[in-house]
């Protein structure tokens, strides 16, 4: 290797040290300034999701723009109030349906088991148990009586897990719920002031950054707000087709309230993991019980086809909407899961967004070129 050679290659270790050093300051800093400035960062969201209409209504009707942007953080109020009050008011009907059904069919399970239980083929498996352990050796006896116990107290630890996760999850909650307002007044707040002086803060950006990554950095934020928008285009249209075939099916089995069913079951499946089968799963164990093995089986097909047509359409349609390949979504899909569990379900196809935004400004071109430094025939030139 030639002395010029090396001196090259030396410099170009030095440089891909030096932009890994950045790149990991820099996810320091965003660790260390996140937990902090969260609020704003949702003031910024908020600012440029309203800033297109605050912007029209302060040149058409020639208002004041802080008040445009006071009317357009109250429509945006009104229209998240509205629907998280429709929502818990529905919530709060059904529950209440419920409970005046619930017992009903608490007595009907318990008759039913009384009259398994109490069934002859029952008590002659018990005779015959009875018989088995009768045989058996005391050692033999005393393992089995051992890991009963152990079986039985995994039991019992897992439901108290359970119980008191849900208890501190509730806890934790309610705890939160002063920080959750507070968040949201400077939210509000940061937003109004972000969206009134949207202009003098993007110049005041602008001028920051070096030149040359102005119409970079315009061609990542737009590539970003249409993803985001297209995720949730994705998720609503997920969530519709989801319920129009849990509609379609249940009006087929002629079942009642089928079109409240299918709605829910459409809105809980934006659930990670449990998704459908929050509705279908007890709904065809108690199906089983009851013994209406015809509903059982319809219920079962039913939930099946909406699994695997969900598993199915899923990157198909966030590909499309998100403008992304159907293969690397489901590959960011189960990478996410994978790593930061139903979070990544989120944070999988979110990344990925990124990454294809910053390979369309050539971002990761830029890299490697200052990587690679200046051509050998840019030297002898210059």
């Amino acid at each position: 290797m030639s002395e010029d050679r090396w001196i090259t290659r030396h410099f170009q270790i030095v440089r891909f040290l030096w932009v890994c050093i950045l790149l990991y300051i820099s996810y320091r800093i965003f660790l260390f300034a996140t937990p902090l400035l969260y609020p704003f960062f949702i003031s910024l969201v908020i600012a440029m999701m309203i800033n297109r209409p605050v912007t029209y209504l302060h040149r058409k009707t020639k208002m004041p723009r802080w008040l445009a942007v006071i009317l357009m953080l109250l429509l945006l109020l009104s229209i998240v109030g509205g629907v998280i009050t429709l929502a818990i008011t529905e919530t709060v009907t059904e529950i209440g349906h419920l409970a005046e059904i619930l017992p009903h069919y608490t007595n009907e399970f318990a008759d039913y088991l009384e009259k398994t239980i109490s069934q002859d083929f029952l008590i002659g498996i018990y005779n015959q148990f009875t018989f088995l352990w009768e045989q058996l050796d005391e050692p033999s006896q005393e393992t089995i009586r051992t890991n009963v116990q152990n079986a039985i107290k995994a039991v019992t630890d897992t439901a108290k897990n359970l119980g008191l996760g849900f208890l501190n999850g509730l806890k934790n909650v309610l705890l939160s719920l002063p920080n959750m307002a507070t968040v949201l007044v400077i939210s509000l707040l940061g937003a109004f002031f972000i969206s009134k002086d949207f202009f003098l803060w993007e110049g005041r950006f602008r001028r920051l950054l070096p030149r040359g990554l102005n119409s970079r950095v315009d061609q990542i934020v737009i590539d970003l707000r249409n993803a985001l928008f297209g995720f949730l285009r994705a998720q609503l249209t997920l969530i519709s087709l989801t319920a129009a075939l849990v509609i379609i099916g249940l009006l087929i089995m002629r079942v009642d309230y089928a079109i409240t069913i299918g709605l829910i079951t459409g809105l809980v499946d934006l659930l990670p993991y449990l998704g459908t089968g929050t509705i279908f799963v007890p709904w065809i164990i108690y199906a089983f019980f009851k013994g209406n093995y015809t509903l059982v089986i319809g219920l079962s097909i039913l939930y099946g086809i909406v699994v695997i047509f969900r598993q199915i359409i899923e990157p198909k349609v966030v590909a499309e909407n998100v403008g992304l390949d159907p293969l690397m979504t489901l590959v960011a899909l189960f990478i996410g899961l994978q790593l930061f569990g139903f979070l990544g379900l989120i944070a999988g196809p979110v990344s990925l967004v990124v990454i294809n935004a910053l390979i369309k400004a050539n971002i990761f071109e830029d890299i490697w070129n200052y990587i690679k430094g200046p051509s050998s025939t840019d030297g002898k030139a210059g």
